[in-house]
């Protein structure tokens, strides 16, 4: 399974959120997304099984409980290969930012002359309504 099918279920990204604040038993795991997104315990298992098996995230036994753990490795190669696309993302943000701040100065260009000539309109009639 490629890693963006791995990571596009909701359900599958809450559990690595959880596993990123450090190992969690299954049962805790479970309990949480049984309770966030009202699915059964075997699809928690399933969701938890794809996340081992594609490699995000590791188990290992302590007596009668499974710990889980998020894998590092697996992220760093997915953050690697976005990386390659972080230049392009940051120049177009950059120039969205650019345009929203020419937007906003032109709005406030636009309200300082509206206010201005409103206060005149107000004026040239206070000076004609005077006898």
């Amino acid at each position: 399974m490629h890693a963006f099918d791995v990571l596009g279920d909701p359900v599958r990204r809450r559990i690595l959120e959880l596993l990123a604040d450090g190992e969690q038993t299954s049962g805790s795991v479970t309990a949480t997304v049984r309770a966030e997104f009202g699915i059964s315990q075997p699809a928690v298992s399933q969701h938890l099984r794809v996340l081992r098996e594609s490699g995000f995230a590791t188990v290992r036994p302590e007596g009668t409980r499974r710990l889980y753990a998020v894998n590092p490795g697996a992220l760093q190669e997915l953050d690697a290969w976005l990386n390659r696309f972080r230049g392009m993302w940051d120049q177009r943000l950059d120039a969205l930012a650019t345009e929203l701040a020419r937007g906003k100065r032109e709005r406030r260009i636009a309200q300082a002359r509206a206010s201005e000539t409103g206060s005149a309109a107000n004026t040239d009639r206070e000076e004609t309504d005077t006898p």
